[in-house]
């Protein structure tokens, strides 16, 4: 557990640290949590080239803790207009991250011995949009209203998409602007990760 301790403080400090972030709008579309929490998917594939998909899998549980820590933490905090953590979202961040990360994993683990860009590109894309769609869709949708009851009526407001695109609800514009963020994050963090995973297994070998 103890190699495995810088990325388990880094996933911890990136769930915390996106969990904050995402009280704070950037832009229309976005907010600041959208560009702090696709460096778990770097954090969960530099752990998986170096010590293997099993140890990744013991970053990504930790990870997930702290995620439904801060969530609860969340559901306690009054806000402007109730929790600032709503059971529909803490319930739609646990399964999407869980399901994303360790989708990320298995993937990673496959794809391993080809190109060393590949495991992550491919790990990172995938899990990046499956995290988005069950997020969106769990914490936003109206089509969900009769099975997790909460007040979303804002989030399904009939709006262009991105303000240019045919009408859609609002969480389908948010639900865009996330995933190409975390798509442009994926591409950048490959510099990181090969510098990172070069070092790192060069010191394990």
């Amino acid at each position: 557990m103890t190699r495995i301790l810088p990325g388990i403080l880094a996933m911890a400090a990136i769930v915390v640290a996106s969990n904050i972030l995402v009280q704070f709008l950037f832009g229309q579309w976005l907010t600041w949590g959208a560009f702090t929490y696709p460096l778990a998917f770097l954090v969960t594939d530099i752990m998986n080239r170096v010590y293997g998909a099993a140890q990744a899998r013991k970053v990504v549980f930790v990870g997930f803790i702290v995620g439904v820590v801060c969530s609860l933490i969340g559901t306690q905090i009054m806000g402007e207009f109730g929790p600032l953590v709503t059971l529909r979202i803490a319930l739609g961040s646990g399964i999407a991250f869980l399901t994303a990360q360790l989708l990320d994993v298995a993937i990673f683990d496959r794809l391993r011995n080809g190109g060393w860009w590949q495991a992550p590109v491919f790990s990172s894309v995938i899990g990046s949009s499956v995290d988005t769609a069950l997020f969106f869709f769990i914490a936003f949708s109206g089509a969900l209203v009769s099975v997790l009851p909460g007040d979303v009526a804002w989030a399904n407001e009939v709006l262009p998409i991105l303000g240019v695109g045919p009408e859609a609800a609002l969480w389908v514009s948010l639900a865009i602007a996330d995933w190409g963020v975390k798509l442009a994050l994926a591409l950048i963090a490959l510099i990181p990760f090969r510098l990172i995973t070069r070092r790192f297994v060069a010191q394990v070998a």
